[in-house]
């Protein structure tokens, strides 16, 4: 799993017919250690109903669409976790 930040919303009045009511939302990928950007920020399906600023987990490629079974949803990213917390430590 992956840590993003939940920056934007996305609203699609067309889409594949098994993403009808799932809810798009724009993420931005972050380090673990310092929550400093990488790479750029895509749409992922919400399973965990995630809102603006919540800092998430979020997996790619096929196993993006697993919490959408039974139906079969063409997605690249999606939000399977809210993170309420992050605690790093490093051994001396």
């Amino acid at each position: 799993m992956k840590l993003a930040k939940v920056i934007g919303t996305v609203v699609a009045s067309q889409k594949y017919e098994t993403l009808e009511g799932a809810k798009l939302l724009i993420i931005q990928p972050l380090t673990w250690e310092d929550k400093k950007p990488i790479d750029k920020p895509q749409v992922a399906v919400d399973t965990v109903q995630a809102g603006i600023g919540d800092y998430v987990f979020y997996v790619e490629a096929r196993e993006a669409s697993l919490p959408l079974l039974p139906e079969v949803a063409p997605v690249d990213a999606g939000i399977v976790g809210i993170v309420d917390s992050i605690d790093i430590h490093e051994e001396e």
